[in-house]
């Protein structure tokens, strides 16, 4: 999965209340890559924020005013550079528009106080280069930081401490410095904390003590010996579970034993037109937050999609006279939410004329 995605392999599982599979991991990374160029294709624009160079015609075909640029489907979060007819122009002298609600910034203009003008090349053709951090928004929530360092760029996987882990799944973009990552995988890692006393195998015993709960988080799975727990409560220094989590069985452990959590990630590098580097421990990593409304109708795609496989794509329930029509069951309340995420980050059509 090293295309950006709108919700992560977790989410859906969760969604479906699904276990953990070499088979259904790989079936849902291809509904929620559908999913996600559905959503783009819906919208009209690509979500995630991806770093690159992009050229624009001057005067470009539409006879816009001389001081303001069009971008069109190239919607910015923002500008680093930008350069007309080979000439620098200074990014102070640039305004970026609407102001007001962006970004994203859908036009480019030039401050009129200025000098900075576009033209002058020997062409019209791509005379304007910009280069700059494009897409809808660049939201983004700590993750955590870097529990060793990354002393290659070739390295695939890194480790991250710290209880906002939790929230990272296979699908996740992360930012460490300047380089971008896209989570491709996950394993358990040692979270140098072991059982505080001995625990039977009963379901019912959901209390785990540790010497410290601060590198925890409520949701956040974690193995004991071959039993895979999810936290549900933390109190004091003792994590409450549920126990025989994704399909492990129940066993009884003693004290003494390692607690592991799933925060050894696996990592495509320089994603999104970075360029990998390396990292020292201790840094902080930062995942991108794709809008609530994507995400959620991404999540609904592709639970939709994966329950519709399994029925042979022949869940439809019956109505009219007689029950002559058939209609597919999801049909209603997905269109619904598709309206509503087009309505709130659809790209409509723009009219230049008054």
């Amino acid at each position: 999965m090293t295309q950006p995605v709108y919700a992560t392999r977790e989410d859906v599982m969760r969604a479906l209340d699904s276990k953990p599979t070499a088979r259904n991991t790989a079936q849902i990374d291809r509904a929620l890559q559908s999913a996600s160029r559905d959503i783009e294709a819906l919208c009209h624009r690509r979500f995630y924020p991806e770093l690159a160079t992009r050229y624009f015609d001057w005067p470009d075909s539409q006879q816009g005013t001389s001081w303001r640029l069009w971008l069109d489907d190239s919607q910015l979060i923002s500008v680093t550079s930008i350069s007309s007819g080979g000439t620098t122009i200074s990014t102070a002298d640039v305004l970026l528009e609407p102001n007001r609600s962006g970004p994203p910034y859908t036009r480019l203009e030039l401050n009129l106080g200025s000098s900075a003008a576009f033209g002058g090349g020997s062409t019209h053709q791509r005379d304007i280069t910009i280069t700059g951090l494009w897409g809808y928004s660049n939201q983004e929530t700590t993750a955590g930081t870097l529990a060793s360092a990354v002393g290659s760029t070739s390295t695939t996987t890194v480790s991250v401490d710290g209880p906002a882990a939790a929230a990272l799944g296979v699908g996740s973009v992360l930012r460490v410095d300047d380089e971008r990552m896209i989570v491709t995988g996950r394993s358990m890692a040692d979270t140098t904390q072991n059982l505080g006393s001995d625990i039977d195998q009963q379901v019912k015993t959901v209390t785990i003590p540790v010497a410290s709960t601060a590198g925890f988080a409520v949701d956040e799975v974690i193995l004991i010996d071959g039993e895979r727990m999810l936290i549900v409560d933390i109190a004091g220094t003792n994590l409450i579970v549920k126990r025989a989590w994704d399909g492990s069985a129940n066993a009884a452990h003693t004290t003494g034993a390692d607690v592991y959590a799933s925060r050894t990630l696996t990592v495509a590098r320089g994603a999104l037109g970075t360029t990998a580097a390396t990292h020292s421990g201790g840094a902080t990593v930062q995942r991108w937050d794709p809008p609530a409304p994507v995400r959620d109708l991404t999540i609904a795609e592709a639970v939709a999609q994966l329950t519709n496989e399994v029925a042979g794509y022949s869940r439809t329930r019956k109505s009219g006279d007689g029950g002559t029509s058939e209609r597919a069951m999801d049909a209603t309340a997905l269109s619904s939410f598709r309206d509503r995420v087009y309505a709130s980050h659809g790209r409509k059509g723009r009219v230049r004329a008054v």
